[in-house]
């Protein structure tokens, strides 16, 4: 893996390796051909390059790309005539793609730009794993879970960008909600605001609250604090920590509050909550 800026124009070099390459561009333009297929890739833009295939470059240009080499076992090119089933399967986890054939963990688009609102989370996942590559005595394996998380997170943003195109107002809705419960999940122990989610999402809070109430069953806010008492009885079973420093890492800063959350969603206040459960610990023993 590395990350290389050309400030004079330049040109590819013409090769076939054995293993598979990314291309990720920052800035500038890159134009390589494949196989006979030429891409002109600008900041955004990634693409795959094939094992055993031919590649070279068309015209120079000055560019910054990040580059990584790889190799899996059970990674391989597939020709998809019609995406939206694909899609479909992935994102809404409809009935197996072509009949229960299809087990793969990620589905990786060949050619893709991304947007401008994702270019940031991509650019500080490339340097983050660029930076465990290069360590003295780095870590192979997380390098590689990383890089994977990366692919993955790529490939989910390919098949809603898909579905968002293609499809109509429900698929969109739930695509939103999805996207909000991953916002949701990210950041639950932090202040969450009706502003926040608006400005983050661009739409207006009480519509985007009676669709996620729709499809999940629960407002926004009930959810939220749904995720952050599920946490706080996490620390409770598992750790000493002190009531106050649980619900502040739970999201729940305030003491009051959080007391108050708690006995809401579960019946017991948290004191309540830690003795009912060292008792069962006890007698379990």
């Amino acid at each position: 893996m590395g990350f290389v800026s050309y400030k004079q124009p330049w040109i590819h070099f013409k090769r076939t390796t054995h293993e598979w390459v990314l291309y990720f561009i920052k800035c500038g333009e890159l134009h390589l051909r494949e196989n006979g297929v030429d891409y002109i890739l600008k900041k955004g833009d990634l693409l795959v390059l094939e094992p055993n295939l031919e590649h070279e470059g068309i015209d120079k240009h000055v560019c910054d790309y990040y580059y990584v080499h790889f190799e899996h076992s059970d990674m391989k090119a597939v020709e998809v005539k019609d995406i939206l089933p694909l899609a479909r399967h992935v994102i809404l986890e409809e009935e197996a793609y072509q009949a229960g054939q299809d087990n793969s963990i990620c589905h990786f688009p060949k050619n893709y730009s991304l947007s401008k609102k994702d270019l940031s989370f991509s650019f500080l996942a490339m340097n983050e794993i660029l930076g465990l590559y290069r360590r003295k005595y780095f870590n192979r394996g997380l390098t590689a879970l990383k890089f994977t998380e990366w692919l993955i997170k790529v490939s989910r943003k390919y098949f809603i960008d898909t579905l968002q195109t293609h499809e109509g107002g429900n698929t969109k809705s739930f695509i939103k909600v999805h996207a909000l419960l991953d916002y949701i999940h990210e950041h639950y122990t932090e202040k969450i605001t009706s502003t926040d989610i608006e400005q983050e999402f661009e739409c207006n809070y009480d519509y985007i609250n009676r669709v996620f109430t729709k499809w999940t069953g629960r407002s926004i806010m009930r959810y939220v604090n749904r995720i952050r008492i599920d946490h706080a009885k996490e620390l409770i079973e598992a750790t000493h920590l002190s009531f106050n420093e649980i619900g502040y890492l739970s999201g729940l800063d305030d003491p009051y509050y959080f007391s108050k959350v708690f006995k809401k969603y579960e019946g017991l206040s948290p004191s309540q909550y830690y003795k009912k459960v060292r008792e069962r610990g006890e007698s379990g023993q």
